[in-house]
């Protein structure tokens, strides 16, 4: 009885990892690329119990088989943000101009959540140049506004009720600054410059797309036309450029890996860590959701996940460098010709598409 369970859940294992590899956005089947790390732990586990609780034969080869298939499938796609691989973003050099610095704290406080304090004080400590908040409404702002609006005196706000509010706040000058519904009319982006103390400015785009799942999106088609529209404008307006936010969606994705050759940008944590933001409260079931994106203009200076605080997401924290001069050193991802027709196709069908959840 037991071989026959243990090679079950190997393949129940395996049929996970395999459905994750199905290129649609059903939200059923894009689920399946979040939980990679726990997929791979479960057959590990899976294996080794194998190992030892079964006598040789064909019941534990079979199970190993599957074991190995799954492990190996799903190495390949979550090596890449760990510390045995090469880092994407160049450190940044001791001696690097701070005025030509910025530091970002990004966090999703959780629209009820109450317990502002804990935020507040993170803020004051680590004194960020920019804090962008994610489903925050208006009271969030109104606890956020008087503790904030002094020094961080440059802000852009959307208090909204339905989980997809932002507010970002500035120390440094912010030009040229909209707030745009780029593919959902409930879904807003702000987009803006910022003005370096060096007098450099530099883009940057804070989203938060709908996530596909039963109770917010049948599919992952507005959230993926979202991430691929600023996509294709940051490739076609080639500038210093950051996107930040929280994604809903890992970083190692179908659609965030498009996102990344599409739009040539480059993710700070690989070769770093997963920085892993979601979930706060359940351990078991955490991996990364919140992104700060770069062009190889920058290097990176330090990236730390701050503590809990109330939310079901942690806080990330990113200083980087605006180091042009450093750009040649950093491979940049590049899409096919094929690839950009497929973002093209993604934006205009997230566009035209209504949702029916």
């Amino acid at each position: 009885m037991l071989a026959p369970l243990i090679a079950c859940l190997a393949f129940i294992l395996l049929v996970a990892t395999l459905v994750a590899r199905i290129p649609l956005r059903w939200w059923w089947i894009r689920c399946f690329e979040f939980p990679r790390v726990q997929t791979a732990l479960l057959s590990l586990a899976c294996g080794v119990a194998g190992f030892f609780l079964l006598e040789p034969g064909t019941w534990r080869s079979a199970a190993w088989l599957m074991v190995l298939i799954t492990v190996g499938l799903q190495c390949r796609y979550i090596l890449p943000w760990t510390r045995l691989w090469r880092v994407q973003v160049s450190k940044a050099a001791v001696d690097a101009p701070k005025d030509q610095h910025i530091t970002l704290l990004i966090a999703n406080v959780l629209t009820p959540n109450r317990h502002c304090e804990g935020l507040i004080a993170m803020i004051k400590q680590h004194q960020p140049d920019i804090i962008l908040t994610l489903e925050s409404d208006q009271w969030w702002q109104d606890q956020l506004d008087p503790e904030l609006d002094e020094t961080w005196c440059y802000n852009v706000k959307v208090p909204l009720d339905n989980l997809y509010g932002m507010h970002l706040y500035s120390r440094l000058p912010l030009e040229n600054t909209s707030v745009k519904w780029l593919i959902q009319d409930d879904i807003p982006s702000i987009h803006t410059r910022v003005r370096l103390e060096s007098g450099d400015t530099v883009r940057l785009y804070a989203v938060h797309p709908r996530p596909p799942a039963p109770s917010e999106s049948e599919k992952s088609l507005w959230r993926d036309a979202e991430l691929l529209w600023v996509g294709q404008e940051v490739h076609e307006k080639p500038e210093p450029t950051l996107v930040a936010g929280d994604l809903n969606d890992v970083a190692w994705s179908i659609t965030t890996r498009l996102f990344c050759r599409v739009s040539g940008m480059l993710d700070p944590r690989r070769g770093r860590g997963m920085f892993s933001t979601f979930h706060a409260k359940n351990p078991l079931l955490r991996w990364p959701l919140d992104h700060i994106f770069v062009t190889s203009h920058f290097t990176l200076v330090n990236m730390q996940r701050l503590e809990a605080f109330g939310s079901d997401h942690f806080p990330i924290l990113a200083s980087f460098c605006y180091r042009p001069s450093r750009e040649d050193e950093q491979e940049t991802p590049e899409a096919s010709s094929e690839e950009r027709e497929e973002a093209r196709e993604t934006i205009q069908q997230g566009k035209t598409e209504k949702q029916e959840t």
